[in-house]
């Protein structure tokens, strides 16, 4: 690694090393260990993982005083999973600093989710320990500022079409759209089939004894799949 690799990255995420061989070592897969006998980040993956887990924990109990543990817990395990700290990987473009051996740079280990969640998480311990949970927690909240979910409202709120178009909003800048898809059956015992369409594209179906009572059980599946754990 460079010293202008090491500056850009240390720039990416808002923290500057003093003991450059913990970055180093955060960034250097178990393949490139074994073909250069030096050291890998594994350990370091295995400190920032309790480390991302406990300030996430910590954050997450801060912003939603009245969301009960099942919904937290929840929450933190999509924050925490793989895809998501790929993702956070990717922002970082940390691809472009690891150290891998030849036969898993030849196989796109560059690019693999798993690889990227994992030298995230070492990324974290190296913080960590070069300057203690402090310092970790800060780059943890700045690399997590845009992904704190906004989804937890208290449990009085019914209303989950207005719930859903706040979800969406935030996420995607745009609204969900129903289109009432067909209705049929006798006047007393009517039945009103709806489609809802996400931003994302995700299309649910549903059906009701009312129009309005169909919107609304369609926003309730699509906040039931849009916050479940990846």
């Amino acid at each position: 690694m460079t010293d202008e690799s090491q500056e850009g990255l240390m720039e990416a995420i808002a923290y500057s090393f003093q003991r450059i061989d913990l970055l180093r070592t955060a960034l250097t897969h178990s393949s490139f260990a074994n073909e250069k006998a030096c050291a890998h980040n594994e350990r370091l993956e295995f400190l920032g993982d309790a480390v991302l887990e406990l300030v996430v924990s910590a954050e997450l109990y801060r912003r939603f005083p009245e969301v009960a543990e099942g919904m937290l817990t929840k929450l933190r395990s999509r924050l925490v999973s793989m895809p998501h700290l790929a993702e956070a990987a990717k922002s970082l473009e940390l691809d472009r600093y690891l150290f891998l051996g030849k036969g898993e740079e030849n196989q796109g280990g560059r690019r693999r989710d798993s690889l990227l969640a994992d030298a995230f998480e070492a990324l974290l311990g190296a913080v960590f320990l070069d300057g203690g949970f402090e310092a970790a927690r800060e780059v943890v909240l700045r690399l997590f500022a845009s992904r704190w979910p906004l989804e937890c409202l208290p449990a009085k709120a019914k209303d989950y079409k207005s719930q859903l178009q706040e979800l969406t909003q935030h996420r995607h800048k745009s609204r969900p759209v129903y289109r009432l898809l067909t209705s049929f059956g006798p006047e007393h015992d009517k039945r009103f089939e709806v489609e809802l369409i996400l931003p994302e594209g995700k299309i649910l179906v549903v059906q009701e004894s009312s129009l309005k009572k169909a919107e609304q059980l369609a926003a309730r599946k699509a906040l039931e799949y849009l916050t479940q754990p990846a």
